[in-house]
């Protein structure tokens, strides 16, 4: 059988290839973005393309409303929207701090929230929450992303019991490093302090922040990589847009779903490490016993 998608942010990156996977496998979508003409090339009668920016709670409400009026039920909500903020807390604005937390963590809040009527009417329905490695462990200069994240899959995980007595299902998607526009132009950078200098040469391979805007293309993608993984330090690993939504079909075709799903290169050392890190924390608190 066919299925219907919400999929917010496809015009671009990680979207836009869970939106085309979907469509390519027969599926009908429902495609959010800010503009919708960026879209217009995917032009078919499976796809319902709709203006939303997901920080606005009253549009959320009302974009949703109007997809499933279009296609009468919802089967995978995949809250995608989000984007990188990268500063040490001491050079992060509030503006800059409130922004990040409204796109990834309430835009996500706010989608999931307007659905859950129709879901629970409909008794089915699979939300995928596209999260992060950096949900599990940290990175320096990453506080309020990793934060936004840690939020998204603190509340993500509650929804998941509330929802599971009536039928929807509800999956948070870590996943690694992939070759999008996240790590590019959609990358937003606080303005630096000197004192921060070493860190950011640690993490970024450089002692100042890009000017995005004043980047050529080539030099753009290496200027906004870490220059090494957040947890192993090893190389990073990026993967096309198409390997994150390939395992996505993989795991809505799954008939019991996991609540995490770890996606990605290197994605699963990762949080292997980072959770090794805070097991090292609590073995020394002679009173706590870690599970076997």
């Amino acid at each position: 059988m066919s299925r219907t998608w919400f999929i917010t942010g496809a015009n671009r990156g990680l979207g836009r290839a869970f939106t085309v996977a979907a469509l390519a496998a027969g599926d009908t979508v429902v495609a959010t973005a800010r503009d919708p003409q960026t879209m217009s090339d995917l032009a078919t009668e499976r796809l319902t393309v709709l203006p939303l920016d997901v920080r606005d709670r009253d549009q959320v409400f009302a974009t949703v409303a109007k997809a499933f009026d279009v296609t009468g039920r919802v089967d995978v909500l995949v809250n995608n929207a989000g984007y990188g903020l990268v500063g040490a807390l001491e050079e992060l604005t509030e503006t800059q701090i409130r922004e990040q937390m409204d796109t990834n963590f309430y835009g996500a809040l706010w989608v999931s929230q307007a659905a859950l009527p129709n879901l629970r009417a409909q008794a089915s329905g699979h939300i995928v929450q596209i999260s992060t490695v950096g949900a599990v462990g940290s990175l320096p200069l990453f506080s309020m992303y990793n934060a936004s994240k840690w939020a998204l899959e603190g509340f993500s995980a509650s929804l998941a019991d509330e929802l599971r007595p009536f039928g929807i299902k509800v999956t948070l998607a870590q996943l690694g490093g992939f070759d999008t526009d996240w790590a590019k132009s959609s990358m937003k950078f606080a303005e630096g302090i000197p004192a921060y200098s070493a860190v950011r040469e640690s993490i970024l391979g450089m002692r100042d922040y890009p000017d995005m805007s004043a980047l050529p293309p080539a030099v753009e993608k290496t200027a906004t990589e870490p220059a090494s993984d957040p947890a192993a330090q090893d190389e990073w690993v990026e993967a096309a847009p198409e390997v994150a939504a390939a395992a996505l079909l993989d795991l809505v075709d799954d008939p019991n779903p996991p609540l995490r799903k770890i996606i990605g290169p290197s994605a699963h050392q990762m949080v292997a490490l980072a959770l090794d890190a805070r097991r090292q924390d609590y073995i020394t608190d002679p009173e706590f016993t870690w599970p076997a």
